[in-house]
């Protein structure tokens, strides 16, 4: 493979996300990220201080639950101020469709489901349409993954299954792919990222007989994306065409020994995340978005300089990596305990009112910008004078 240059397909190189779930736990309660941070009302100022620090793309979320409040009746005034707030401040966002959130009236494995997602898909494509807010750029299901994992086998998260991940990834998969061609109806320039986990896991040395089991557990990380396509399960509906952008979230705790332990930056059997990132490449030859990463306090900065020296590894050996998105870009209530979560570039006080910008993450922003730019063919978004 050669050497590529970024393509441009976003603003920005370097992106931020805002934590936008708005997950029900097993017991009813509902999160909402995105109030709790009053992020839907300070939007904003919070575009403003990523701008000021050279990011002009983010991730951020429609919150369907509150939006289809009444099953095909459409409330936007919890999105409208959001995407003003976007285009007011020179802001692109990919709008995730559904970050782990649905209305309440809605069982999540009937047809309904399907039918109820893929129009307000349809209607939020109509929205930015109307708003003059178009191409869209969309990440219809956030980790189906991940959701198919906790809601569907373990029970923590709705629908607060046992034994049912696989039904359930099928099912988001559904809905996912008819969101994606109902947005495609409306805009046809619209740009799709599906986001999943990058993960990697190995067996023990000492248990060389887990191996095969092992290695099928992490080819499992695929089939997400395979649906989408059509590679797998094509009564679905995925065709090649809807698998656009190839979303990799990877966080300090993606890679584990199977039973074992967490494999940390260093530890002899991790895999160099660019390894990852090609493989990623060959098997779908798509463009490819690091849709989340980061680390908490100050362990952020050096976290940002090591996957922006993979990426520019990855993109020596020709994989077409079209942005680093720092997520989440600022401070949030964790959803377990709702402990105050120091992240990304906007701290925030401990009433989530006043923003201030980390410092120490802001110079590595402009470090990785600057080494960045030789990779980039214009270099405006990023903070750097293009050459």
């Amino acid at each position: 493979m050669q050497a590529v240059r970024w393509q441009g397909l976003f603003q920005g190189f370097l992106q931020g996300g805002f934590e936008a779930s708005s997950l029900r736990w097993w017991d009813g309660r509902q999160l909402d990220l995105i109030a709790a941070t009053r992020h839907d009302v300070m939007a904003a100022d919070d575009y403003r201080l990523m701008r000021g620090a050279g990011l002009h793309t983010a991730r951020d979320g429609l919150r369907w639950h509150l939006i289809e409040g009444t099953p095909r009746r459409y409330d936007w005034s919890s999105f409208l101020p959001m995407l003003r707030a976007a285009r007011a401040t020179g802001m692109q966002v990919i709008w995730d469709l559904c970050h782990y959130g649905l209305p309440h009236d809605l069982d999540i494995w009937s047809a309904a489901f399907v039918d109820r997602f893929a129009a307000f898909a349809g209607a939020a494509a109509c929205i930015l349409r109307d708003e003059g807010a178009g191409p869209g750029f969309w990440c219809p299901m956030n980790e189906v993954s991940f959701w198919s994992w906790i809601g569907g086998d373990n029970g923590h998260m709705h629908p607060a299954g046992k034994g049912r991940g696989d039904e359930l990834k099928r099912q988001l998969m559904r809905a996912a792919i008819a969101a994606t061609e109902a947005v495609l109806a409306v805009d046809r320039r619209a740009r799709f990222v599906q986001a999943e986990p990058l993960i990697h896991i190995t067996a023990h040395p000492d248990r060389p007989w887990d191996r095969d089991a092992v290695e099928r557990y992490r080819q499992a990380q695929f089939q997400t994306w395979d649906m989408l396509c059509g590679a797998l399960h094509p009564e679905l509906g995925g065709q090649p065409h809807l698998l656009d952008i190839v979303g990799v979230n990877y966080y300090f705790n993606n890679q584990w020994v199977h039973d074992f332990e967490v494999m940390g930056l260093g530890h002899r059997l991790s895999r160099p995340l660019h390894e990852m990132l090609v493989e990623v490449h060959q098997r779908y030859g798509r463009p490819l978005l690091i849709s989340e990463t980061g680390a908490e306090g100050a362990h952020g900065p050096g976290w940002l300089r090591y996957v922006g020296g993979e990426v520019r590894t990855a993109l020596r050996q020709g994989v077409p990596v079209e942005g680093i998105c720092i997520y989440p870009i600022m401070d949030y209530p964790g959803w377990v305990d709702g402990r105050h979560c120091p992240t990304g570039l906007i701290r925030l006080d401990a009433e989530y009112r006043a923003r201030s910008v980390d410092g120490e993450l802001a110079l590595a922003i402009e470090e990785q910008a600057t080494l960045l730019r030789p990779f980039l063919q214009t270099a405006p978004w990023m903070g750097v004078a293009a050459e």
